[in-house]
């Protein structure tokens, strides 16, 4: 009856064992792959990294964009790698920098806001912090096709952290800061007008949630950059900058915005260290210009006649 538990713990084994090495390789093949086949995110990436980096020629461009599918690929394997890790394994195959910056900023009583990015290995950022200061965290995540959230929710969950949908987290996270615990926020990506602030990102005119800056106001926690990053020698590390300096004034309003625009730069700061890292293939200027993607405003208006044509729905 032993024998279908010996068989999964060995495979679990093996699984663990792979080296680096591999898991780079063929992370570098599938990525490419994914390049050459999805022309829309391909295109997307292009035309970030153009809009990003004027200054550069035409073929460092692309071999970025190449760069960008590739980490996507060796990230999506360490992901399934990491299904089968143990504490013990995060704890081993992960380095931190900065770690006094992570050990000085939770002696404070108060609660603690880390935020974060989509880049390196975004995914390992939290269940390493977790573990390494034995403490549980409250993140909040962008919700998945089911078939990839059957998979990341229990890998997320596998030291205790608790994963809350970004619809209607607010609510839970006041909660959580007003007990003088720990939340994480991916603050990377756009959000809708009236969940945003405007900020710029490489020079150029964007928008930003404004949570985090209107929880570290409201209940004054420290707010910590932290993000895990490939280095060149292919292992992650969890980079922990120091708790950033924010404004507190009597302009609500106006510290809103100062406040959105220095966690912006800090996001900003380590994309420009590993531009590669970073998932350049996200419509990440489209409120403010909407003219770097003119296939996607094509197709979201044909959705519209479409639904148009077919007429209101029937209840």
């Amino acid at each position: 009856m032993s024998k279908p538990k010996d068989f999964s713990s060995s495979i679990k084994t093996f699984i663990v064992g792979i080296p680096k090495k591999y898991i780079v390789k063929t992370g570098n093949i599938l990525g490419s792959i994914a390049y050459l086949l999805d022309a829309r995110h391909r295109r997307i990436a292009r035309r970030n990294l153009r809009f990003a980096y004027p200054e550069w020629p035409l073929d460092k461009i692309n071999k970025l964009s190449i760069k960008t599918f590739q980490n996507m690929g060796i990230t999506v394997l360490e992901i399934c790698q990491m299904t089968c890790f143990s504490k013990e394994d995060i704890l081993q195959k992960v380095r931190i920098k900065g770690k006094e910056n992570l050990l000085n900023t939770i002696k404070s009583p108060k609660g603690l806001i880390m935020i974060s990015a989509h880049i390196g290995n975004w995914e390992m950022g939290h269940l390493f912090v977790s573990i390494y200061i034995q403490k549980l965290l409250l993140v909040v995540v962008q919700n998945q096709p089911v078939f990839i959230e059957l998979i990341i929710h229990k890998l997320r969950t596998s030291t205790g952290n608790t994963i809350i949908s970004k619809k209607g987290a607010m609510i839970k996270l006041v909660r959580t800061l007003r007990k003088g615990k720990m939340i994480g926020l991916l603050i990377d990506q756009g959000t809708s007008r009236r969940e945003g602030v405007d900020v710029t990102f490489f020079g150029h005119k964007t928008n930003a949630t404004y949570a985090a800056s209107l929880l570290a106001a409201r209940y004054d926690c420290p707010v910590l950059p932290v993000y895990c990053i490939r280095e060149s020698d292919a292992k992650l590390t969890v980079v922990v900058e120091p708790p950033l300096k924010l404004h507190k004034t009597d302009d609500m309003r106006s510290d809103l915005q100062t406040n959105t625009q220095i966690m912006t730069d800090s996001v900003e700061k380590i994309i420009r260290l590993y531009p590669e890292q970073w998932l350049w293939f996200h419509k990440r200027w489209k409120r403010h210009h909407p003219e770097l993607y003119p296939e996607d405003l094509a197709r979201r208006r044909r959705q519209r006649e479409k639904r148009k044509a077919r007429g209101p729905k029937k209840r």
